[in-house]
C-alpha cells in the first residue's frame, strides 16, 4: 500500500487534506471509517484489549483502505481531472499516515520505516500525536450512500462470478431503488467495479425483464441483460452439474443428522458444524435453482 501511494506522488506534493468541497463520497467514506477505527481502537487500548485493537486496525488497513479505497482511487489517479487526482493523493497519504500511527504499537519498526518515507514526516513516528478527534469527521449520509453502492457492486460481482462472465465483458443495467442519489452519484464506481456501460436509476422499473437477470440488495434491485454475455447452453450445463453436486452434499448432511447415533454420540461442535453445512447446502441449492430459472 505504501509503495503504491509513493509511486503516485509527484515531487512537489504537499500533504494535508483537501477542502471539503473537493472530497467525493469515497473520500468521505474512508475518512469516516478512519475516524471510527481510531476511536474504537483507542477505547480498546484504554481497556487493555490489545487483540481487539490490533484486529480492528488490521481489518481497516486490509479490507477498507487496500481492498476498496486504493482500488477506487486508481480511476481518479489515472484520469484527466488534475484536481480530483490531487484530492485522491492527499486523502491516500493522510489516511496512510494515520493508519501507520494506529499500527505503530503493534509493528513499531516497519511502521517507522514506512512513515519516514511519507512526505511531511517528522523525525520519528514515536513522538507524533496519536490519531484522535482532531479534524476527524464522520459524514453519516455519504457513508450510508456509499455502503449501499458497495453492497450492490458486491452482489453484481458475485452474480457475474457465478455465471462465469469475463471481466472484460460489460453491460448496461437498470437499478430500481428508493435511494436514487447514492446510485446517481456512484456512476463512476458502477462503471469500474460493476462493469456497467450505462446505468438507468429509477424508483420503479415496469419494463420488460426478458433476457435479464436480477441482482437484489436491501436497498436496490438491478436488472441486467446478462444473457447477451454468456453461452446459455454451456451455462445451463454447468449449473445442472453444480446442482447435482449440491444435492449430493445436501443428502449426505441430512442422512448424518437423521442418524440418532451421530446426533447423540458425536461432539456437540461437530453436530453444530454439520447443521451449519446443511443450511449452507440448502442455500446454495436454492440459489442454483434461481439461476437456472433465470436462464429459462
Amino acid at each position: 500500500a505504501s509503495r503504491f501511494v509513493q509511486m503516485n506522488l509527484p515531487e512537489d506534493f504537499e500533504p494535508g487534506l483537501p477542502e471539503e468541497s473537493l472530497l467525493d463520497m469515497s473520500d468521505k467514506w474512508i475518512l469516516s471509517e478512519l475516524a471510527k477505527v481510531a476511536a474504537e481502537a483507542t477505547a480498546n487500548l484504554d481497556k487493555y484489549e490489545l487483540g481487539l485493537a490490533a484486529e480492528k486496525v488490521e481489518n481497516f488497513i486490509w479490507e477498507v483502505y487496500c481492498d476498496w479505497y486504493i482500488e477506487i482511487c486508481k480511476t481518479r489517479l489515472n484520469g484527466e481531472d488534475a484536481a480530483a487526482a490531487d484530492a485522491a493523493r492527499k486523502v491516500l497519504v493522510y489516511v496512510l499516515d494515520k493508519a501507520l500511527k494506529l499500527l505503530h504499537p503493534f509493528m513499531p519498526f516497519i511502521t517507522e520505516e514506512l512513515y519516514q518515507a511519507l512526505p511531511g514526516s517528522s523525525e520519528t513516528i514515536m513522538t507524533e500525536k496519536w490519531p484522535g478527534d482532531e479534524n476527524m469527521k464522520i459524514w453519516a449520509e455519504d457513508c450510508a450512500d456509499f455502503e449501499k453502492l458497495m453492497d450492490y457492486i458486491k452482489a453484481v460481482r458475485a452474480m457475474r462470478a457465478e455465471m462465469n462472465v469475463h471481466p472484460a465483458k460489460k453491460t448496461s443495467m437498470i437499478i430500481e431503488t428508493a435511494s436514487p442519489a447514492a446510485f446517481e452519484k456512484g456512476g463512476a464506481y458502477l462503471a469500474r467495479f460493476a462493469f456497467a456501460t450505462d446505468v438507468t436509476v429509477t424508483g420503479k422499473y415496469t419494463g420488460s425483464t426478458e433476457g435479464m437477470v436480477n441482482v437484489a440488495t436491501p436497498d436496490a434491485k438491478g436488472f441486467i441483460p446478462m444473457m447477451e454475455l454468456i453461452d446459455r447452453e454451456k451455462e445451463l450445463a454447468r449449473l445442472n452439474k453444480e446442482m447435482a453436486k449440491a444435492e449430493k452434499e445436501l443428502t449426505m448432511f441430512e442422512n448424518q443428522l437423521k442418524n440418532p447415533k451421530f446426533v447423540e454420540k458425536a461432539p456437540a461442535k461437530l453436530v453444530e458444524e454439520t447443521r451449519a453445512k446443511l443450511t449452507a447446502a440448502q442455500d446454495k441449492l436454492a440459489k442454483l435453482k434461481e439461476s437456472i430459472a433465470a436462464l429459462g
